[in-house]
């Protein structure tokens, strides 16, 4: 397509990440489907030097470090009418006016939910064979394991139970598929015909907690799911099973999780916390009992090339008047991250 015809593109983000989204060939690719000039890298939308590319801007590839768009952004750019978001969640970028004026969203959350559910994965099975305490004890005594202390080790039947049916959720319940766990499925958005199909029994909450070896959590946040595991809930699961959360710290209400890890009563493998990162005298950071890892399930490294793809593809579609594969829709916004 003639560059006069190709629609114009601008980045909003921080630029430190625009390297690993969109690596040369990716970034060529990109270029022959949109006009755009790669330096230029817009972090402040009322920058006079960002005023002529947004006046033209037909589309805006956001990602990490874009200021939220509001009314004063699109009086910046009239001509927008589709913002590709190079990351996760939208809930914090658009304001209500994109929708007002029909600009299409989309973003790369399907990318970015493999990372989490392959991390998650990982976190199950070597919780399964109980690795970190067996790291602990052998950090203590350097001597293997006796038969007593292996007893209750291993993978085979072990109930797994997921809340939340998200995208991260479903990809984790695919991943899940070759082993032998009995997986449990908490959504209140599922029926239980609909959970099977994932390869899940439907349970509420209260049982999901009750009969897991391993909770993993895969909920939104969202005001409803705020501290969705409180301290009557955190009660119900049952003693020595563990606790992984890769989705938002908020989930858990972190007073009374504390009280528990620290009774040494659950296990836990935490990728995000509340607040995060916590503070330096939390007891978390010592625990022989709490794996703590610094928000690194996500995206990282050569996997941010997934999120560009992701990216290059819908512009692609965009250019061939074909609708957007991965677009976010203002009714989505209250249930999802």
């Amino acid at each position: 397509m003639p560059s006069a015809q190709l629609p114009r593109a601008v980045f909003a983000m921080d630029p430190v990440h625009l390297p690993l989204l969109f690596p040369a060939p990716l970034l060529a690719r990109l270029q022959r489907t949109a006009a755009i000039e790669p330096s230029l890298v817009v972090r402040d939308f009322t920058d006079p030097a960002a005023a002529t590319v947004l006046a033209e801007a037909e589309v805006l590839i956001t990602g990490w470090g874009c200021p939220r768009l509001d009314a004063g952004v699109l009086a910046a750019a009239p001509r927008l009418r589709s913002v590709l978001h190079a990351a996760g969640s939208v809930r914090s970028l658009v304001g209500e006016v994109l929708w007002d004026r029909r600009v299409t969203v989309s973003s790369a959350v399907t990318a970015n939910a493999l990372p989490v559910a392959e991390y998650t994965l990982a976190m199950i099975l070597l919780a399964g064979k109980d690795a970190f305490a067996h790291r602990e004890r052998f950090r203590r005594t350097h001597a293997h394991p006796t038969h007593a202390q292996t007893a209750a080790t291993g993978n085979l039947g072990r109930r797994i139970g997921i809340i939340g049916a998200s995208r991260v959720g479903r990809r984790l319940l695919e991943l899940l598929h070759p082993y032998d766990f009995e997986v449990l499925l908490h959504d209140p958005y599922l029926d239980a015909a609909e959970a099977a199909e994932l390869g899940a029994q439907l349970l509420s909450l209260q049982d999901l907690l009750r009969h897991s070896d391993i909770v993993s959590l895969h909920a939104p946040d969202i005001p409803e799911t705020r501290h969705l595991l409180d301290r009557d809930r955190l009660a119900l699961i049952r003693d020595g099973a563990v606790l992984i959360n890769t989705s938002r710290g908020a989930l858990i209400d972190h007073a009374a999780l504390t009280d528990e890890l620290v009774a040494g009563r659950l296990d836990a493998v935490l990728d995000v916390t509340d607040p995060e990162p916590l503070p330096a005298d939390s007891p978390l950071y010592r625990l022989p009992n709490v794996f703590l890892t610094p928000h690194i399930a996500g995206s990282l490294g050569n996997e941010l090339e997934r999120l560009g793809r992701i990216v290059v593809e819908e512009l692609e579609r965009l250019a061939e008047g074909l609708p957007l594969a991965h677009e976010v829709r203002h009714t989505d916004l209250a249930r999802v991250a």
